[in-house]
């Protein structure tokens, strides 16, 4: 199958995107009636689309204050070395703690940015201290905690 640079994605690729982005579960055929395609040529592109890395999955949006964790923390993390190996340690432990939803380097004074959900500001203490502070090479944290949800997955 031929592969889809950004360049040769066409109005309806982006459209295909555009509609999968909001709704991942939307079937074929109301796809295909939005984009002005019949299902198979619609179905081929959706391939494509997945099969060039456009598409990396389908997911439930799970909302985390009903499962208890309404509290977010962002915490900024500086290191003491950032050579590859101790950046390589760094990132291996992040991924290992469940309460980290997402982990970003950061082109700043900190190396890092952590988005962490916890029950509370106890259990994110927790966290922090146990947890967080105690991966490879943590110099320094700093947190700010989320007031509101504004845009994103939670709101």
């Amino acid at each position: 199958m031929k592969t889809v640079s950004y360049e040769t994605l066409d109005q309806i690729d982006r459209h295909i995107l555009d509609e999968l982005a909001r709704d991942g579960r939307i079937s074929v055929a109301e796809l295909s009636r939005r984009v002005n395609l019949s299902k198979t040529p619609c179905q081929a592109r959706i391939t494509r689309l997945e099969k060039s890395g456009y598409i990396l999955g389908y997911r439930a949006v799970i909302d985390p204050k009903r499962l208890g964790l309404p509290h977010v923390a962002f915490v900024e993390v500086k290191l003491s070395d950032t050579r590859k190996s101790a950046l390589a340690a760094f990132n291996k432990a992040v991924r290992a703690i469940p309460e980290v939803e997402q982990a970003h380097m950061i082109a700043s004074s900190f190396d890092y940015l952590l988005k962490v959900r916890t029950k509370d500001i106890a259990d994110y203490r927790e966290v922090l201290g146990e947890r967080i502070s105690a991966l490879p090479h943590v110099a320094h944290t700093s947190t700010h905690v989320s007031m509101e949800a504004v845009k994103g997955d939670e709101e």
